[in-house]
């Protein structure tokens, strides 16, 4: 517990000497000539951010992203700026042509997390072509963005894999273990299977692995019923899923299969349903990623770059990744945090995510009580 919570407090130190930092930066900027940022502003706070979100089966996207990216913007505008916002609602076609819009109309700067890394490169281009500036969200464009704003996600897998490592113990070696991956089309995915497999390679034994178009869940569960017929349903010792929407899923399929104890499934995003599987058991972990710390940060580095602040981006955006088409981009890193039944409250209820009540519905109070969650 104490590792945990020292994590936690990393989590939240860092949002604290981004700020602190950037504060102190923006100021020193301003410095007592009565001087401006090194850069003239370019744009005042009458500015539209476009944001392209890439479905919405990922609970996440509509309840938090899209209305913690509004809500910064207008706090950084003084109420002014908008979010002109669209979901692509798991389609490549319809995110290009949402992104094409948005470059016709002309807003300042967009926000995309892009359902294929690859094909999105030339609507990236064309808003390059028209001096709007493109920052990835969550997952990394190809083409010439501005900046990256996303986690660490190969720690994510590593946090994952590692789970499962560490709840399977002495049994760990003889273990048949199926992972569901996510999108091939997603450049994370790779990332979240690397960091996964640095944990699981030569430890467990991988008997089944699928990649799963558009991280559907309805093809992980199809998916998930394959392995259960090959493998054996009482021989399935874990299941590696990349995100709650799929582990959900996996659930479901092993439990009209016959399942009546659970193996431990893995997850990411910390959705309200994955964490109350979390606390009845059927679900073993997900990984929560501060939704806060990365929309509001995404949210400060877009009107940042908008507006000519190039200290104070410079001071949100100091680590760097490179694409297939690009090296060095400038980006943000958000800490991640392996939520188990043992840290809810000092997870997504001290970060304000969820309420015990969120949680703690009829279906779940015994379960609730009995880890002292009431």
């Amino acid at each position: 517990m104490i590792a945990r919570n020292t994590r936690q407090a990393t989590v939240r130190h860092i949002s604290v000497a981004l700020a602190v930092s950037v504060s102190a930066l923006s100021l020193a900027a301003c410095g007592g000539d009565g001087g401006s940022d090194d850069t003239a502003a370019k744009k005042g706070n009458d500015i539209t951010v476009g944001l392209l979100l890439p479905d919405r089966d990922t609970a996440r996207f509509e309840k938090f992203d899209y209305p913690l990216i509004k809500q910064e913007v207008a706090s950084l505008t003084e109420n002014q700026g908008k979010v002109r916002y669209a979901n692509a609602e798991a389609s490549v076609t319809r995110q290009s042509s949402q992104f094409q819009k948005m470059i016709a109309d002309k807003v300042d700067v967009i926000l995309v997390d892009a359902l294929n890394s690859k094909t999105i490169a030339t609507d990236v281009q064309k808003a390059k072509d028209a001096g709007i500036p493109v920052i990835a969200y969550d997952r990394l464009a190809e083409g010439p963005i501005d900046a990256y704003v996303s986690h660490d996600n190969e720690l994510v897998g590593q946090v994952q894999g590692r789970a499962i490592v560490g709840e399977l113990g002495d049994k760990a070696e003889k273990s048949k273990v199926v992972m569901m991956n996510g999108d091939p089309g997603d450049p994370n995915t790779a990332r979240f299977k690397d960091g996964a497999l640095s944990e699981l390679r030569d430890q467990v034994n991988i008997v089944k692995e699928y990649d799963t178009k558009e991280w559907k869940p309805a093809i992980a569960k199809e998916h998930m019923k394959e392995a259960i017929q090959a493998v054996g349903l009482n021989n399935i010792a874990a299941v590696y899923s990349a995100n709650d929407g799929m582990a959900g899923a996996v659930i479901e399929a092993l439990r009209e299969a016959g399942a009546t104890k659970m193996p431990p499934v893995t997850g990411q995003d910390a959705n309200l349903d994955a964490v109350q599987r979390v606390v009845s058991g059927e679900q073993y972990m997900t990984v929560y990623k501060s939704f806060l710390l990365e929309a509001t940060n995404a949210a400060k580095i877009a009107v940042a770059k908008v507006q000519g602040r190039s200290i104070e981006f410079a001071a949100l955006t100091r680590e760097t990744v490179d694409s297939p088409t690009q090296q060095n981009i400038p980006a943000m890193l958000v800490p991640v945090v392996a939520l188990t039944k043992d840290n809810i409250k000092e997870t997504v209820i001290t970060d304000g995510v969820y309420t015990v009540k969120d949680i703690c519905t009829s279906k779940y109070r015994a379960d609730c009580a009995a880890i002292g969650l009431d």
